[in-house]
């Protein structure tokens, strides 16, 4: 309940930030008017766009209804069908997001990555932490899908590969998941990942799988074993948590008899460079035609759109 009431003190803050600002830039207009000062006018145009791009983001920002919206996110990207060109894909929507953090001025930890068999990653797990940042990941749950001329293909040719994304909230301590330890087998590994010499001579690297449901989560971004299981159960409890929603969303679906089927062809963003240039999300029908600029982070469009689309 406290949360809530910060949060909510925090919305009202800055609407009332913004509306203070909004007064001094009325008096600057009347001012640049009364005087004819265009060097105050310019002032108050610049204002106003500073103005409406907060606006524009606090009313982003009131769309996250969400019980964990508020919490940092655990982005998980896995390679599909494409071989080589899809562990390429999964490299390159690593760099989107990552880039996309960085924009936005959030923190993104890589906490376990595997490299490709020629080039790229078959998959990887990255923490972004940031107010929302959950609540702006959610829309990228899904299959991302891109058609483009092979880099890897002698002959040319156009090829189709796929990279599922999975994002789950960072549970708080408020949140209680029952694991029962003698369903955990850990193992230590030797991490594979960079992070200098130390990650290549230990065995720091941490692999829990969870036995009832098969579930395997791994990290080997800290320097200690210990801060690597801490970090690997806290996975394993945000996928067990999202497993339990989903099937008690799975059952609400299957008493209205509304299904939906879950396969490599259902991708949610086609990603298309060859022949043409265009992003396009099905679901929205949000598109893009600057390619470049979404896949160098700029994914807000989409995220905006998703979050004005979502029932």
């Amino acid at each position: 309940m406290q949360k809530e009431l910060g949060q909510l003190q925090d919305i009202i803050s800055v609407w009332e930030k913004n509306y203070d600002d909004l007064e001094e830039t009325e008096m600057l207009l009347d001012m640049a008017v009364e005087e004819q000062d265009m060097d105050t006018y310019q002032e108050v145009v610049d204002s106003l766009a500073g103005l409406r791009e907060r606006i524009d983001q606090v009313e982003l920002e009131c769309m996250f209804t969400g019980e964990h919206d508020t919490s940092n996110a655990i982005l998980v990207i896995h390679a599909g069908a494409g071989g080589t060109e899809a562990q390429d894909w999964v490299g390159m929507l690593m760099r989107m997001y990552l880039r996309w953090a960085e924009r936005r001025g959030f923190a993104a930890d890589i906490l376990d990555h595997l490299p490709g068999d020629e080039a790229g990653t078959k998959s990887v797990t990255i923490l972004i932490k940031g107010k929302y940042a959950y609540g702006y990941l959610r829309s990228e749950v899904g299959i991302h899908r891109l058609v483009r001329i092979s880099p890897f293909d002698a002959s040319g040719r156009r090829h189709t590969s796929f990279a599922s994304v999975m994002v789950l909230p960072e549970l708080d301590d408020t949140i209680e998941v029952d694991i029962n330890e003698k369903d955990l087998r850990i193992d230590t590994y030797r991490a594979s990942g960079a992070g200098g010499q130390h990650v290549n001579k230990t065995d720091s690297a941490i692999r829990i799988t969870h036995l009832p449901t098969g579930i395997v989560v791994q990290c080997q971004n800290e320097r200690s074993q210990h801060r690597n299981k801490d970090m690997a159960m806290k996975m394993l409890m945000a996928r067990l948590y999202e497993k339990e929603k989903e099937e008690q969303a799975q059952a609400q679906e299957d008493l209205h008899g509304d299904k939906k089927e879950i396969a490599w062809g259902s991708q949610i963003r086609s990603y298309v460079l060859q022949p043409y240039r265009m992003i396009k999300d099905h679901r929205t029908n949000q598109e893009e035609g600057n390619v470049d600029a979404v896949l160098d982070g700029g994914l807000d469009p989409f995220i905006k759109a998703y979050l004005l689309w979502q029932p």
